[in-house]
């Protein structure tokens, strides 16, 4: 997916926990993590994780569970 000024709006406004729950129970092939916009989910992700630290974001994928 293209990255537009609204995608990166949006990916910009979500959390490190919105992030990884979306990356987590996304369906195969979500255009949200494909071309462009993809690449740039994974920077911010990465980005607000290093925010948080280590034991923050093990916190929120125990939080978040597989389960849903």
């Amino acid at each position: 997916m293209d990255l537009t000024t609204e995608n990166k709006q949006h990916i910009d406004s979500l959390t490190y926990e919105e992030l990884l729950r979306h990356n987590r129970y996304a369906p195969c092939g979500d255009p949200w993590f494909m071309g462009e916009t993809g690449a740039y989910w994974v920077n911010v992700m990465a980005e607000k994780k290093n925010l948080i630290g280590p034991g923050a974001a093990v916190g929120v994928s125990k939080r978040i569970d597989w389960d849903g």
